[in-house]
C-alpha cells in the first residue's frame, strides 16, 4: 500500500465559490428582468391613460366647435358669452399656463371615468367688437383679390392684411383641458376659422 492511499489528498473546494458567483449573477439578472417587465407594463399603462385623457379633451374641443358652428346671431361673437365659455379677445402673450387664459372657461360634467373637462373659446382679436374696426386687430385669413379661390390650407395667414375681402375668416382657438382622476392632465387646442 502506498502513502497516497493511506492519506488521501485534501479537496480544495473550488466548485463552491464558482456556484455562489453564478447564483449571484442569476439572481441579479432575474431582478433586472423583473424590473424591466414591470416598467414596461407601467409605461404601457401610462400611455393608455394619456390616450384616454386626450380622448376626454376632445369632448371639450367638440363642445367649443359645436357652439361656434351653431351661433345664429353673429353679433354674439363680438362680445364675451360666459354661458358658452366664449371670450371675444386673446392677448398675444397669453398661453395656457397663464391663469387669465382660463377666465371665462366652462366646466363640463365629469365623464364616465371621473375626468373633469374644461374648455374656453377665444376669438383671436385684441379687443371686443367688429374685427375690421381700428384699433382692433384680429387674426384673419382671406383670399387674395386677384384669386377666385381661397388660399390653400397652410398658406400664409397674414395679420391685418390690407387686401382682405369681405369674406375674411376670423380665427378662433378652442382650448380644452382635462384633470384626470389619477392626477394627470392634458391640454388640447384646435383652431377654427369662421366668417364674421
Amino acid at each position: 500500500m502506498t502513502m497516497r492511499a493511506l492519506f488521501p489528498r485534501r479537496q480544495r473546494g473550488i466548485a463552491l465559490p464558482i456556484i455562489l458567483i453564478m447564483l449571484t449573477v442569476m439572481m441579479v439578472s432575474s431582478i433586472y428582468l423583473l424590473r424591466s417587465s414591470v416598467s414596461g407594463t407601467m409605461t404601457s399603462s401610462n400611455l393608455a391613460y394619456d390616450a384616454a385623457l386626450s380622448k376626454a379633451a376632445d369632448a371639450g374641443l367638440h363642445a367649443g366647435f359645436t357652439y361656434l358652428r351653431t351661433v345664429v346671431n353673429k353679433n354674439d361673437l363680438l362680445v364675451n358669452q360666459a354661458a358658452a365659455g366664449y371670450v371675444a379677445t386673446l392677448p398675444q402673450n397669453w398661453t395656457v399656463n397663464n391663469p387669465n387664459f382660463w377666465t371665462g372657461s366652462l366646466a363640463m360634467a365629469a365623464d364616465d371615468d371621473g375626468n373633469r373637462i374644461e374648455y374656453v373659446i377665444h376669438r383671436m382679436c385684441d379687443m371686443t367688437g367688429p374685427y375690421d374696426v381700428l384699433p382692433n386687430r384680429c387674426q384673419t385669413t382671406a383670399p387674395r383679390p386677384e384669386l377666385a379661390a381661397p388660399r390653400q390650407l397652410g398658406e400664409t395667414l397674414k395679420r391685418d392684411a390690407n387686401n382682405l375681402l369681405s369674406a375674411a375668416q376670423i380665427h378662433y382657438v378652442v382650448t380644452a383641458r382635462v384633470f384626470g382622476v389619477r392626477g394627470g392632465n392634458v391640454v388640447t387646442q384646435g383652431v377654427v376659422m369662421k366668417g364674421p
